[in-house]
């Protein structure tokens, strides 16, 4: 699977490592991702999502069933 945050849609991003001696080579910068397992009440089942630090505080603050929608609406399959 991508590492893709399905609620924010974060991806990785390319930078530099830079060494003590100002030598500089190419690296990824991932984004934190967690596998998490949510109830939805609404539908009385469980669903699956692939969220980053910055998705779960979107989901405390807006609400999983409003984040659902709104990632159904979007063309998400969950």
């Amino acid at each position: 699977m991508a590492r893709v945050c399905q609620v924010t849609g974060k991806v990785p991003v390319s930078g530099n490592k830079v060494s003590h001696s100002n030598i500089k080579t190419k690296r990824r910068f991932l984004p934190n991702l967690q596998t998490k397992r949510f109830f939805l009440a609404e539908e009385d089942k469980w669903i699956t999502l692939k969220v980053s630090s910055e998705g779960l505080r979107t989901i405390n603050k807006n609400g999983l069933y409003t984040v659902v929608k709104q990632l159904r609406a979007s063309g998400e399959k969950i």
